[in-house]
């Protein structure tokens, strides 16, 4: 009778221990680690409800390296990067584990589309393999026009919104088109410019290379380079006639976190930030005409501080006038909702969540 309530007793033990850890673990948690183009970002999300977009950043790290470079130099991934990346990866599992008690299953890790073209990303791979017991995913070019849009958009809102990315190469987007049986289709949007080629582009159209760096000098040219740039915008709008039909639109990249960043001057705490034409215009003036106030606000602001590391005022104008001429060329605008999508840098990570979960459709 004894050895019979001591087994019972373990049995019951055992499973309360079994319900114990697993209602311990973070299953509304989510993990990610992106191997960027100058940077291995960590970011812990604690999601809510993936859907609305309803989610909080729990931790966030930023170590940055030059790891673009790098491959843009040699080709290849170097021995140092791949070691100095493995061992901060190694680091953050190990906190963000300890400390959050993420499910495995909930755990990513990925490298940005630079990495595709690395001549030894296997090494890469095999290394970070063999020490995390976790795969790397690596985004293509040609995947990540549609992470974006699924995770910049909230799902909710994916039959009814567009997104546009800013980014320094190229501007890319996409938006989901539904079908009949509730099927959807992804149709991607690209502009030949982005920020710094744009930038490049003004500065060869200047006939004596001695003034390309004359900021009047560029601002002329950048004004009759607008044609160029509002004729590719009507080019790509006239070629998706779906987009007058959405009434929100989404915005990230580099350009519109400056213009965000420079132009409100405040620390934005929502997920989207509500913009206007008339905040891009008046932004525009300020950095055309008075820009020594973005370089005084820089002194006593970091956020600003880090916009004027990454870009100066040539980019900038570039960059608002990639902003400013596809607003201004879209149909119907005043009828429009405009957001600037504000967590860019967990975009994929959103997508991956949307992904997994049952109460949304990514099959596009």
């Amino acid at each position: 009778m004894l050895k019979k309530n001591k087994n019972q007793f373990l049995i019951f033990f055992l499973l309360n221990l079994f319900f114990s850890v697993n209602s311990f673990a973070q299953k509304n948690f989510y993990a990610g680690i992106e191997i960027g183009r100058r940077a291995v970002k960590t970011t812990v999300l604690d999601v809510n409800n993936i859907k609305k977009a309803e989610y909080k950043i729990v931790y966030f790290s930023n170590d940055r390296i030059a790891l673009a470079d790098h491959i843009a130099a040699t080709g290849g991934v170097p021995e140092d990067d791949i070691k100095k990346v493995s061992s901060i990866i190694n680091e953050q599992l190990a906190k963000i584990r300890a400390d959050y008690k993420i499910p495995e299953e909930n755990i990513f890790i990925v490298a940005a589309p630079v990495f595709e073209s690395a001549r030894n990303i296997d090494a890469l791979r095999n290394k970070i393999t063999s020490s995390t017991s976790k795969s790397l995913d690596i985004i293509s070019e040609d995947e990540e026009a549609k992470v974006l849009v699924k995770g910049a958009i909230p799902p909710a809102d994916y039959a009814n919104a567009l997104l546009l990315d800013i980014g320094g190469q190229r501007t890319k987007g996409g938006y989901i088109d539904v079908l009949a049986d509730n099927k959807l289709e992804f149709i991607p949007l690209e502009l030949d410019f982005g920020t710094m080629t744009l930038t490049d582009a003004v500065k060869k159209s200047v006939a004596n290379p001695n003034q390309a760096n004359d900021m009047s000098t560029y601002q002329e040219k950048s004004f009759e380079f607008n044609t160029v740039l509002r004729k590719k915008v009507k080019e790509m709008v006239d070629s998706n006639p779906l987009l007058a039909k959405k009434d929100k639109i989404y915005l990230s990249g580099g350009a519109v976190w400056s213009f965000v960043t420079l132009y409100f001057n405040e620390s934005v705490k929502e997920h989207f930030v509500p913009l206007t034409l008339e905040d891009v215009i008046n932004y525009d003036a300020v950095l055309k005409n008075n820009f020594v106030k973005y370089s005084n606000l820089a002194k006593t602001n970091k956020e600003a501080e880090s916009v004027l590391k990454i870009y100066d005022q040539s980019y900038l104008i570039s960059a608002n006038n990639i902003l400013y001429s596809f607003l201004e060329g879209f149909p119907n605008l005043a009828t429009k909702k405009v957001y600037f999508a504000k967590e860019g840098q967990i975009t994929w990570l959103l997508s991956y969540v949307a992904d997994r979960s049952k109460k949304v459709n990514t099959n596009f």
